[in-house]
């Protein structure tokens, strides 16, 4: 009696380990790579500036204001592009964004002044704005919950590995000076803006909106993730449906998008102020791209560690709190180093805590989002949280720098900012769970 209950247990146990291996493998790696270059076009502004700040005449602040742009249009864009993809589909939806950034970031090699540079900054954040969340609404359309954290987890080490590799990449580049009369930081912007048109394209060939039209799975496989991503959406206890404006209200939701806005402060503040950071202590460009890139293997490994350790754990709040406590504590001890060395060590822990964040982060909040909410929920704590990390950060980084000629100082708000997020989101997690213990008690 015993084996034959087994049995079918068994069947789907085997059919739903070949189902995700498939699914991971079909969707996970494309998105990857086309994360890698939207964070590559948004972060290589921080290397064009070693040549570029002195070709256009930038200060400090006016680089601040300029790469800051980028977070305004994208927090305006954000929810409606989520919106969009939800109704037309992700796979020409996130090819039109992918299209549309490619070209921007290849056009910012034309600009000539301050002020083009802030027209071409503004549109780059409006032609990506929606990617990020889209990939992760699209990936909760596939994914059961008890591999959301991992595989976010993996799939956000496209930041990290997009500096990691991105680094030495960008300053090479660099280097390709005086070719056919364009700047190194010119080709910077054409050959790493191309490759995302053509990965573009590939979305509409790559992707499927849905596990139900997915005709590369076998019949029962399809039926089987059809059939537990529906279970799990009804048994979920989440926030509930709200209206966007009833959304822009609600604690939970601006409680998660101030957590979110910690990492991506401390994320968005050093993509863009860490190369003049580390060029400070006398390296050239290309030593620089490459000490650049050490602290950002480090978080690549990290993230994917403390993503698998928490779906092991089936633990979320301290999976996402600690790393932003270790985020803060990387940024305020910044202001005691004296040297190269301990600098790149300050900053490591920064950006491990930013990135280890990530995928215990995502999962919960998906998990606390109804389906009908889901799309704008994203997208709205997404663009909050950039809008606040990187529109505000990034410009008091460069207001401070002019005024008192330090960058450490100029990061200690991003600090706090991680400590105030570590304890609201351990705070909120409470508060949730006593609503769903007082929800579950019959009347």
């Amino acid at each position: 009696m015993s084996a034959a209950t087994d049995e079918p247990q068994t069947l789907e146990a085997e059919i739903e380990a070949t189902t995700m291996r498939r699914v991971i493998l079909r969707l996970v790696p494309f998105l990857m790579v086309c994360y890698f270059f939207a964070l590559l076009d948004r972060v290589n502004v921080g290397f064009a500036a070693l040549q570029m700040n002195q070709d256009l005449g930038l200060t400090p602040a006016m680089f601040g204001f300029a790469a800051s742009l980028f977070f305004v249009s994208y927090f305006l864009v954000e929810v409606p592009s989520n919106l969009a993809l939800q109704k037309v589909g992700a796979r020409r939806w996130i090819a039109r964004i992918m299209i549309t950034w490619g070209c921007v970031t290849m056009g910012m090699a034309l600009v000539t002044g301050p002020h083009s540079l802030y027209v071409m900054r503004f549109g780059l954040g409006a032609a990506e704005a929606g990617f990020f969340p889209g990939a992760i609404l699209y990936l909760t359309y596939w994914l059961p919950s008890r591999y959301r954290a991992r595989v976010l987890a993996t799939f956000t080490v496209s930041i990290p590995l997009a500096t990691f590799l991105g680094s030495p990449l960008s300053v090479t580049l660099l280097e390709l000076d005086g070719i056919l009369g364009l700047r190194g930081w010119q080709w910077l912007f054409v050959l790493e803006g191309l490759p995302t048109v053509l990965l573009g394209i590939a979305c509409l060939f790559v992707l499927t909106d849905r596990p139900k039209d997915a005709t590369w799975l076998a019949p029962d496989q399809r039926a089987w993730l059809v059939s537990r991503l529906a279970e799990e959406a009804a048994g979920k206890t989440p926030v509930g449906h709200i209206s966007l404006w009833g959304l822009m209200r609600n604690r939970y939701f601006l409680t998660m998008a101030l957590v979110c806005a910690g990492a991506s402060a401390t994320g968005s503040t050093l993509s863009v102020w860490q190369p003049q950071i580390i060029k400070s202590f006398g390296l050239t460009n290309l030593q620089t791209g490459f000490v650049n890139a050490v602290p950002y293997g480090i978080a690549t490994v990290l993230m994917i560690l403390w993503g698998r350790h928490s779906d092991r754990r089936a633990e979320r709040t301290w999976h996402t709190a600690i790393p932003l406590l270790l985020a803060g504590l990387g940024l305020a001890v910044l202001n005691l180093a004296g040297g190269i060395t301990m600098t790149i060590v300050a900053v490591s822990f920064a950006l491990v805590g930013a990135y280890a964040f990530k995928g215990p982060f995502w999962a919960l909040s998906s998990g606390w989002l109804s389906a009908g909410t889901l799309a704008a929920g994203l997208a709205g704590i997404n663009a909050i949280a950039n809008l606040i990390g990187g529109g505000l950060m990034v410009n008091v980084v460069g207001l401070v720098k002019t005024a008192t000629g330090s960058f450490a100082l100029g990061l200690l708000p991003v600090a706090l900012l991680d400590l105030a997020a570590a304890v609201s989101v351990v705070m909120i997690s409470r508060s949730h769970a006593r609503s769903v213990r007082a929800q579950a008690v019959p009347a």
